[in-house]
């Protein structure tokens, strides 16, 4: 296992932020929250470890990091429209957020949150045991994620 970059999840939203709005595909604050989630998972599978150090809370509507969701939340359902400066990510890291991307950023934020609302997943483990707003353990997530590597 390779050792573990810590970022933290503002970094990596500001990141995804910034790609999705070059790409002419601006997130909402709903889709940034599941890419955020995706990303996390690619990591594990990837790398066995983590993206970023922040935990991932089972909301109502899917995975949070819920600092970055309060920064961003006056966005409401619209797109965020910004452009962040910072690229303190290495290569590799840069390939797996990007790789998620690619894969996920085109669908809608609804089609999101059904994939992480199916059965078994990370959220429906935490959520469906009537725990919303609970941490999602990462045994939890790696587990899932680094078994469909």
């Amino acid at each position: 296992m390779k050792l573990m970059t810590s970022y933290n999840a503002m970094d990596i939203a500001r990141y995804v932020i910034t790609s999705c709005y070059k790409k002419g595909i601006p997130v909402s604050n709903l889709k940034l929250q599941k890419l955020l989630y995706f990303i996390q998972g690619e990591s594990y599978k990837q790398k066995g470890s983590p993206m970023f150090v922040d935990r991932i809370h089972a909301w109502q509507f899917g995975p949070v990091v819920p600092d970055v969701y309060y920064e961003f939340c006056t966005y409401a359902a619209t797109p965020i429209l910004l452009e962040f400066e910072n690229n303190c990510l290495n290569e590799e890291d840069s390939l797996i957020i990007d790789k998620v991307i690619e894969e996920k950023a085109k669908l809608s934020p609804w089609s999101l949150v059904a994939e992480t609302h199916q059965a078994g997943t990370p959220w429906d483990s935490v959520f469906r045991q009537e725990a919303n707003g609970d941490v999602i353990p990462e045994e939890t997530m790696r587990k899932y994620f680094y078994s469909r590597g």
